[in-house]
């Protein structure tokens, strides 16, 4: 029975591969140009993460009163408030949440890492090999930007944003030939 939940896995990855090798072209891209200008994406980052924190503060305060006899009205307002004080934050102070931020970076950096090299190497498909070597790269990134900060806090978000679009692009590149030599399906 697992041989056939892989083979139909195998056959939907085939089938889509043009797809895989798409979105592998535009990460490795957005990746160049977050790593020619990484000062800028952090900023910019900053900014949209404040305005994301800030626009879901207000939709989960509208839900808490809206839902308020439901239950848990005050835990649902304490979130909306807070996701609104930090948005706004970020939003106003780009460059002091970028620092903030810096240290979470380098925990998702560390756990992603971590993360994709047992996925690699526990679950065995083509081009697992560059699976594996994305997520030695992505936890090496995590462990750089740890011992950076703050010094580098605010330009490393940019271009480590940059670095990991491109080695995940890469990867899902190298997927997509991987599956697309795949035998044909058979219907």
């Amino acid at each position: 029975m697992t041989s056939n939940i892989f083979d139909i896995g195998s056959q939907e990855l085939r089938r889509n591969w043009g797809w895989l090798l798409a979105i592998g072209i535009l990460l490795v891209i957005l990746g160049i140009i977050a790593l020619i200008d990484s000062v800028a994406v952090s900023i910019v980052s900053m900014i949209l993460f404040g305005w994301l924190l800030l626009l879901a503060g207000i939709v989960e305060a509208a839900q808490a009163f809206r839902h308020r006899r439901g239950g848990h009205f005050f835990l649902h307002l304490l979130n909306a408030v807070f996701s609104i004080v930090v948005g706004l934050m970020l939003w106003r102070s780009p460059l002091a949440g970028s620092l903030v931020v810096t240290l979470l970076l380098a925990s998702y950096f560390v756990v992603v890492g971590i993360f994709r090299i047992f996925t690699a190497l526990t679950v065995r498909i083509p081009g697992s090999g560059w699976a594996l070597m994305d997520g030695i790269i992505t936890l090496i990134l995590g462990i750089l930007v740890w011992a950076q900060w703050p010094v580098s806090g605010l330009w490393i978000i940019g271009l480590f944003i940059g670095i990991n679009l491109i080695t995940t692009g890469w990867s899902q590149v190298m997927l997509a030939f991987a599956v697309r030599r795949l035998a044909p399906e058979t219907a």
